[in-house]
């Protein structure tokens, strides 16, 4: 029978002969070459499933971030709108301790000029009656030469100045007086005339004006009974002036010049307060 070449063949016959052995040992090779390659193949599944962990615990770390920003951009506008009323409030109440520091202080004004206001008036009104009695009796003439009295027209003229005078049209009072003493300078009425035109402006609240018209009575008629309601009256001027030196100075003028009158006894109770 014919040799195939494959048989006839040194090195084939040498292959065949180690195909058994060789590949064995190409087995033994490629599982020891296999065992790095499958050991590195699971490092990287832990590597890929340690990297999936990580990108999940960053997503649910950006997902928590998100939440807690959501929460504080929703707080954020809550909280400005807090702060500005807060400090609306603020603004408020400072606004209000102004206005009532300024209320106090008008209300403390108010309460001085009322107590003046009532003071002046009590002592306007019982000078006033006091005076309206005396002008119903006139006061008796001289025994030797009995001046001539008023005349109609005079008297008129007189009472419609003392009515504006109760009317409180005080400088209504001013002028009818005025225009009075020009048309009866030597009236018997005169110093009287003169006097309310004084307390008319007093009243007016024009103490200069009033001062001087009331001088004028003490030193035209010093004798006349007006003269010491006439002095009475300029030291209440004065004390309204805050001339307390100047009221205290004319009161106790008065005492001293005319002790008996009404006059002096009112100034005998105001003095001390001056002190």
């Amino acid at each position: 029978m014919p040799r195939t070449a494959a048989a006839t063949c040194p090195i084939v016959r040498n292959s065949a002969r180690l195909t058994g052995a060789a590949l064995a040992s190409l087995a033994a090779v490629a599982l020891l070459s296999a065992a790095p390659a499958q050991a590195q193949l699971f490092r990287d599944d832990e590597l890929h499933n340690r990297v999936r962990q990580l990108e999940s615990q960053r997503a649910a770390d950006a997902r928590r971030i998100e939440s807690v920003e959501g929460r504080a951009g929703a707080l954020e506008p809550r909280a400005d709108t807090q702060a500005r009323q807060v400090l609306d409030l603020n603004a408020q109440i400072e606004a209000l301790k102004q206005d009532i520091a300024r209320l106090r202080g008008q209300i403390e004004v108010l309460v001085n000029d009322l107590e003046n206001a009532t003071r002046r008036q009590r002592d306007f009104y019982v000078d006033l009656d006091g005076r309206v009695r005396k002008l119903e009796t006139p006061p008796p003439a001289p025994a030797v030469e009995a001046p001539k009295g008023p005349g109609p027209d005079e008297q008129r003229a007189y009472e419609n100045g003392l009515n504006l005078v109760k009317a409180a049209n005080y400088k209504g009072a001013v002028e009818a007086f005025g225009a009075f003493l020009k048309a009866h300078p030597r009236s018997t009425l005169a110093p009287s005339a003169q006097y309310w035109i004084g307390n008319s402006l007093f009243a007016l609240r024009d103490y200069k004006a009033a001062i001087a018209a009331q001088q004028q009575v003490v030193d035209t008629w010093p004798d006349d009974p007006k003269a010491p309601d006439a002095m009475l009256n300029i030291a209440s001027a004065q004390t309204d002036l805050k001339d307390l030196r100047g009221a205290r100075a004319t009161m106790e003028a008065l005492i001293k010049r005319y002790p008996q009158s009404d006059a002096a006894a009112t100034a005998r109770t105001r003095l001390p307060r001056l002190r």
